[in-house]
């Protein structure tokens, strides 16, 4: 029997981040965004009230990995001074990942 699902054993998780440093009008939202197009992941990046960028996004464990790396690095021109990481099952409600709105709370 083969397991044609994603991940292990077809495991899905997700991630909510918060990322702090310079990360505001640097591009940072698009480039989560074609990031985890790239990836294949769902979910969404907004802009926060505190100056703060906050993604979600639901995928494979390991290719969450990948972005969380990359958002690390972030775009050139933003400095990244913190990337706090929750994880937690997936919700499995997302179609796409998709940009949102300043202040944007919840799913």
């Amino acid at each position: 029997m083969t397991d044609d699902g994603p991940g292990p054993a077809g495991r899905i998780d997700r991630v909510e981040a918060v990322v702090r440093g310079q990360v505001q009008g640097v591009g940072f939202r698009y480039f989560v965004l074609r990031r985890a197009n790239r990836l294949g992941l769902v979910g969404w990046v907004a802009n926060e009230r505190d100056g703060s960028v906050r993604l979600v996004a639901e995928g494979p464990p390991e290719v969450l990995d990948e972005l969380l790396a990359l958002v690390r690095g972030g775009p050139p021109g933003a400095w990244v001074e913190e990337v706090a990481v929750t994880r937690m099952p997936a919700t499995d409600g997302f179609d796409g990942f998709t940009v949102r709105a300043s202040g944007h709370r919840g799913d």
